[in-house]
């Protein structure tokens, strides 16, 4: 019977399919940002968000089980030190997945996935939507654009003739 057994193989073995999700995850704590194909980063996700978990709080039950999926000491420290506390906050989704596009070659959908609260032009982008008022647009408010932009447009030319 194939009881739990749901999640995507990507064409591997078992340790060929671990060692890839352990490599991808390890590469994911350390550059923040990875580029790979869409069916490989949702397996990540799935893999990385528990290990993810796990290092919002430092013990040594937490570190040996992270350090065991994972086989990779740099990262291990990284994600105790400087991911978890930074994400001590959140209660889940700790990536994201950004769609890219097709891949030339084989025309495979390719994607990055990123920690959340490390892309920094996303958090700028979000910190200033917040800061402006939020107001509702109506039809009325395209015939007032233009007018705006006359007395703009009026003030070089109320210079030129005292240029001359």
């Amino acid at each position: 019977m194939r009881h739990n057994k749901k999640f995507n193989h990507l064409s591997r073995t078992h340790s060929h399919r671990d060692a890839l999700l352990s490599n991808m995850t390890a590469s994911l704590i350390l550059h923040k940002r990875i580029f790979t194909t869409l069916a490989k980063a949702k397996a990540l996700r799935m893999y990385a968000e528990p290990l993810l978990n796990r290092g919002k709080e430092y013990n040594m039950q937490n570190w040996r089980l992270v350090f065991s999926r994972l086989n990779h000491k740099e990262a291990v420290k990284e994600l105790f030190t400087e991911v978890g506390p930074k994400i001590a906050n959140r209660a889940g989704g700790y990536t994201r997945i950004l769609k890219t596009g097709n891949r030339l070659g084989d025309n495979a959908k390719m994607c990055f996935i990123e920690l959340v609260d490390y892309n920094e032009a996303m958090l700028k982008d979000s910190a200033a939507a917040g800061k402006g008022k939020k107001t509702r647009r109506s039809r009325g408010k395209k015939a007032e654009a233009p007018a705006a932009e006359a007395p703009a447009a009026e003030a070089p030319s109320a210079e030129a003739p005292a240029a001359e």
